[in-house]
């Protein structure tokens, strides 16, 4: 089951850094998939919130859901 996409404020625009859970919602696509994109180096972590969990930047979202997509599409 795909969750539904959730907006998230975006105060610095694409450069807003996002827990993977938000960057999965965002997405449309689960936790675990959004791991994979991890695992396989298509995004890396830009920073730690305060209780240390892994933050993306949403441009790197973005870039990396796109090749996502596009990998798909040629398949």
């Amino acid at each position: 089951m795909t969750p539904k996409p959730v907006a998230v404020p975006a105060p610095d625009g694409l450069d807003s850094l996002v827990s993977a859970t938000e960057a999965a919602n965002l997405c449309g696509v689960t936790v675990q998939a959004f791991s994979e994109w991890v695992k396989r180096g298509q995004l890396a972590p830009s920073g730690l919130d305060s209780r240390g969990r892994k933050l993306y930047r949403l441009l790197d979202v973005a870039k990396a859901q796109r090749t996502t997509r596009d990998r798909a599409r040629r398949a």
